[in-house]
Protein backbone atom coordinates (compact mmCIF):
# COMPACT_ATOMS: atom_id res chain seq x y z
CA UNK A 1 0.00 0.00 0.00
CA UNK A 2 1.49 3.59 -0.82
CA UNK A 3 1.56 6.43 1.77
CA UNK A 4 -0.35 9.13 0.16
CA UNK A 5 -0.26 12.37 1.92
CA UNK A 6 -3.27 14.86 1.15
CA UNK A 7 -2.44 18.80 2.24
CA UNK A 8 -6.35 19.89 2.48
CA UNK A 9 -8.51 17.32 2.54
CA UNK A 10 -11.22 17.55 4.13
CA UNK A 11 -14.00 18.98 2.40
CA UNK A 12 -13.93 19.33 -1.93
CA UNK A 13 -12.38 18.00 -4.03
CA UNK A 14 -9.43 16.61 -1.39
CA UNK A 15 -11.94 15.22 0.57
CA UNK A 16 -13.04 12.90 -2.76
CA UNK A 17 -9.42 12.30 -2.78
CA UNK A 18 -9.77 10.82 0.22
CA UNK A 19 -12.38 8.59 -0.23
CA UNK A 20 -11.35 7.94 -3.54
CA UNK A 21 -7.98 6.65 -2.42
CA UNK A 22 -9.11 4.99 1.74
CA UNK A 23 -9.49 1.57 0.69
CA UNK A 24 -6.17 0.70 -1.15
CA UNK A 25 -3.94 3.63 0.31
CA UNK A 26 -2.18 4.48 3.98
CA UNK A 27 -3.52 8.15 3.87
CA UNK A 28 -2.56 11.32 5.87
CA UNK A 29 -4.68 13.97 5.78
CA UNK A 30 -3.25 17.31 6.86
CA UNK A 31 -5.98 19.94 7.15
CA UNK A 32 -7.51 22.70 9.58
CA UNK A 33 -10.55 20.54 10.32
CA UNK A 34 -11.37 16.54 10.03
CA UNK A 35 -15.63 17.11 10.68
CA UNK A 36 -15.77 15.41 6.74
CA UNK A 37 -13.55 12.82 7.80
CA UNK A 38 -15.69 10.91 10.14
CA UNK A 39 -15.46 6.63 9.00
CA UNK A 40 -13.03 7.48 6.28
CA UNK A 41 -10.16 5.36 6.86
CA UNK A 42 -7.00 8.39 7.04
CA UNK A 43 -5.37 9.72 9.85
CA UNK A 44 -5.94 12.79 10.51
CA UNK A 45 -3.14 15.79 10.87
CA UNK A 46 -4.24 19.28 12.39
CA UNK A 47 -2.73 21.54 9.60
CA UNK A 48 -2.97 25.00 8.65
CA UNK A 49 -1.26 25.37 5.52
CA UNK A 50 -1.23 29.63 5.66
CA UNK A 51 -0.04 29.54 9.17
CA UNK A 52 1.41 26.25 10.13
CA UNK A 53 4.72 24.50 9.57
CA UNK A 54 3.72 21.17 8.90
CA UNK A 55 4.97 18.43 11.74
CA UNK A 56 6.67 15.65 9.47
CA UNK A 57 7.50 13.35 13.08
CA UNK A 58 3.94 12.11 12.03
CA UNK A 59 4.66 11.28 8.99
CA UNK A 60 6.36 7.72 7.79
CA UNK A 61 9.82 8.08 6.48
CA UNK A 62 8.48 7.17 2.57
CA UNK A 63 5.61 9.18 0.99
CA UNK A 64 4.95 7.85 -1.91
CA UNK A 65 2.28 10.50 -2.64
CA UNK A 66 1.58 14.05 -2.16
CA UNK A 67 -1.57 16.30 -3.16
CA UNK A 68 -1.49 19.76 -1.96
CA UNK A 69 -4.90 20.95 -2.15
CA UNK A 70 -5.59 24.79 -0.50
CA UNK A 71 -6.51 27.12 -3.11
CA UNK A 72 -8.69 30.84 -3.85
CA UNK A 73 -10.96 31.46 -6.12
CA UNK A 74 -10.81 35.65 -5.91
CA UNK A 75 -12.69 37.01 -8.64
CA UNK A 76 -12.53 40.78 -8.77
CA UNK A 77 -11.79 43.53 -11.14
CA UNK A 78 -8.12 44.54 -11.80
CA UNK A 79 -8.25 48.24 -10.86
CA UNK A 80 -10.13 47.43 -7.69
CA UNK A 81 -7.21 44.79 -6.51
CA UNK A 82 -4.45 46.03 -4.01
CA UNK A 83 -1.14 43.62 -4.38
CA UNK A 84 -1.81 42.71 -0.85
CA UNK A 85 -4.32 40.40 -2.66
CA UNK A 86 -2.04 38.90 -5.38
CA UNK A 87 0.40 38.29 -2.17
CA UNK A 88 -2.99 36.61 -0.22
CA UNK A 89 -3.46 34.27 -3.16
CA UNK A 90 0.29 33.57 -4.08
CA UNK A 91 0.59 32.86 -0.41
CA UNK A 92 -2.21 30.54 -0.21
CA UNK A 93 -1.97 28.44 -3.77
CA UNK A 94 2.09 28.46 -4.29
CA UNK A 95 4.07 29.72 -1.58
CA UNK A 96 2.79 27.48 1.31
CA UNK A 97 3.19 24.55 -1.27
CA UNK A 98 6.54 25.06 -1.70
CA UNK A 99 7.11 25.32 2.36
CA UNK A 100 5.09 21.23 2.37
CA UNK A 101 7.16 20.13 -0.74
CA UNK A 102 10.80 21.30 1.28
CA UNK A 103 9.35 19.90 4.32
CA UNK A 104 8.88 16.61 2.80
CA UNK A 105 10.99 16.35 -0.11
CA UNK A 106 13.21 13.68 2.25
CA UNK A 107 10.29 11.57 2.57
CA UNK A 108 9.51 12.49 -1.17
CA UNK A 109 13.06 10.51 -2.11
CA UNK A 110 12.91 7.98 0.11
CA UNK A 111 11.04 5.64 -1.80
CA UNK A 112 11.96 4.22 -5.14
CA UNK A 113 9.90 7.01 -7.57
CA UNK A 114 6.95 9.31 -5.42
CA UNK A 115 3.99 11.05 -7.32
CA UNK A 116 3.45 14.75 -6.61
CA UNK A 117 -0.06 16.42 -7.82
CA UNK A 118 -1.07 20.36 -8.50
CA UNK A 119 -3.69 22.19 -8.52
CA UNK A 120 -4.01 24.75 -11.26
CA UNK A 121 -6.92 26.40 -12.95
CA UNK A 122 -8.54 26.62 -16.69
CA UNK A 123 -7.66 30.58 -15.97
CA UNK A 124 -4.27 29.93 -16.10
CA UNK A 125 -4.22 28.55 -19.42
CA UNK A 126 -7.23 31.06 -20.80
CA UNK A 127 -7.76 34.94 -20.40
CA UNK A 128 -10.86 35.62 -18.04
CA UNK A 129 -12.37 38.24 -16.91
CA UNK A 130 -11.37 39.14 -13.35
CA UNK A 131 -8.83 36.34 -12.83
CA UNK A 132 -6.23 38.20 -12.45
CA UNK A 133 -4.98 37.13 -9.52
CA UNK A 134 -6.09 33.55 -9.08
CA UNK A 135 -4.20 32.93 -12.78
CA UNK A 136 -1.09 34.62 -11.67
CA UNK A 137 -1.26 31.99 -8.53
CA UNK A 138 -2.00 29.13 -10.91
CA UNK A 139 0.34 29.99 -13.25
CA UNK A 140 3.24 30.05 -10.94
CA UNK A 141 2.20 26.24 -10.32
CA UNK A 142 2.47 25.17 -13.63
CA UNK A 143 5.70 26.95 -14.24
CA UNK A 144 7.14 25.85 -10.51
CA UNK A 145 5.66 21.98 -11.39
CA UNK A 146 7.37 21.75 -14.64
CA UNK A 147 11.05 23.04 -12.95
CA UNK A 148 10.48 20.69 -10.15
CA UNK A 149 9.96 17.46 -12.29
CA UNK A 150 12.71 18.27 -14.55
CA UNK A 151 15.25 18.80 -11.67
CA UNK A 152 13.41 15.42 -9.87
CA UNK A 153 13.11 13.17 -12.41
CA UNK A 154 12.91 10.23 -12.10
CA UNK A 155 12.89 10.36 -8.69
CA UNK A 156 9.93 12.28 -8.42
CA UNK A 157 6.68 12.74 -11.11
CA UNK A 158 5.38 16.17 -10.66
CA UNK A 159 1.81 17.04 -12.63
CA UNK A 160 -0.88 19.45 -12.02
CA UNK A 161 -4.72 18.80 -12.77
CA UNK A 162 -6.23 22.46 -13.71
CA UNK A 163 -10.55 22.22 -13.50
CA UNK A 164 -12.83 24.37 -14.73
CA UNK A 165 -15.29 25.79 -12.22
CA UNK A 166 -16.20 22.66 -9.61
CA UNK A 167 -18.61 22.31 -7.12
CA UNK A 168 -16.94 22.70 -4.36
CA UNK A 169 -17.26 24.49 -0.97
CA UNK A 170 -14.85 27.13 -2.34
CA UNK A 171 -17.00 27.78 -5.31
CA UNK A 172 -20.23 27.87 -3.53
CA UNK A 173 -21.49 31.38 -4.38
CA UNK A 174 -21.09 30.91 -8.32
CA UNK A 175 -22.89 27.82 -8.10
CA UNK A 176 -25.36 28.75 -5.20
CA UNK A 177 -28.73 28.88 -7.04
CA UNK A 178 -29.96 26.49 -10.55
CA UNK A 179 -29.62 29.98 -12.69
CA UNK A 180 -25.92 30.36 -11.67
CA UNK A 181 -25.66 26.41 -12.44
CA UNK A 182 -27.30 26.53 -15.73
CA UNK A 183 -25.28 29.34 -16.87
CA UNK A 184 -22.18 27.85 -15.49
CA UNK A 185 -23.43 24.51 -17.34
CA UNK A 186 -23.70 26.21 -20.33
CA UNK A 187 -20.01 27.58 -20.81
CA UNK A 188 -19.03 23.74 -20.79
CA UNK A 189 -18.50 22.33 -23.81
CA UNK A 190 -19.54 19.06 -22.26
CA UNK A 191 -22.33 20.97 -20.95
CA UNK A 192 -21.84 20.15 -17.42
CA UNK A 193 -19.92 21.59 -14.42
CA UNK A 194 -16.99 20.10 -12.44
CA UNK A 195 -17.54 17.41 -9.73
CA UNK A 196 -15.35 16.83 -7.18
CA UNK A 197 -15.05 13.06 -8.10
CA UNK A 198 -13.57 14.58 -11.57
CA UNK A 199 -10.56 15.77 -10.25
CA UNK A 200 -9.94 12.97 -7.85
CA UNK A 201 -9.93 10.17 -10.24
CA UNK A 202 -7.41 11.80 -12.08
CA UNK A 203 -5.34 12.61 -9.28
CA UNK A 204 -5.90 8.85 -8.74
CA UNK A 205 -4.42 7.73 -11.72
CA UNK A 206 -1.76 10.06 -11.79
CA UNK A 207 -0.45 9.37 -7.86
CA UNK A 208 -0.76 5.55 -9.15
CA UNK A 209 1.95 3.38 -10.89
CA UNK A 210 -0.44 2.92 -14.16
CA UNK A 211 1.02 6.16 -14.26
CA UNK A 212 4.84 5.59 -14.11
CA UNK A 213 5.75 7.12 -17.34
CA UNK A 214 4.32 10.64 -16.77
CA UNK A 215 5.63 13.97 -15.25
CA UNK A 216 5.57 17.60 -16.30
CA UNK A 217 2.20 17.56 -17.77
CA UNK A 218 -0.67 19.83 -16.87
CA UNK A 219 -3.72 17.79 -17.38
CA UNK A 220 -7.05 20.26 -18.25
CA UNK A 221 -9.75 18.45 -16.23
CA UNK A 222 -12.56 21.41 -17.47
CA UNK A 223 -15.10 20.22 -19.64
CA UNK A 224 -13.71 20.70 -22.59
CA UNK A 225 -13.54 24.26 -22.00
CA UNK A 226 -9.89 25.20 -22.86
CA UNK A 227 -10.14 23.43 -25.66
CA UNK A 228 -13.19 23.05 -27.56
CA UNK A 229 -14.69 26.18 -28.89
CA UNK A 230 -18.45 25.03 -29.60
CA UNK A 231 -20.46 27.82 -28.77
CA UNK A 232 -18.94 30.61 -31.10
Amino acid sequence: MKNILLIGGSYGIGLAIAQELQNDNNIFVASRSNENLAGLNVTYIPFNASTDTLDTSKLPAVIDGLVYCPGSINLRPFRGLKPEAFEADLQINFISLVKVIQAVLPNLTAGEQSSIVLFSSVAASMGMPFHTSVAAAKGAIEGFAKALAAEYAPKIRVNVIAPSLTDTPLADKFLNNETKQEKSAERHPLKRFGKPEDSAQMASFLLSDKSSWISGQIFHVDGGMSTLLVNG
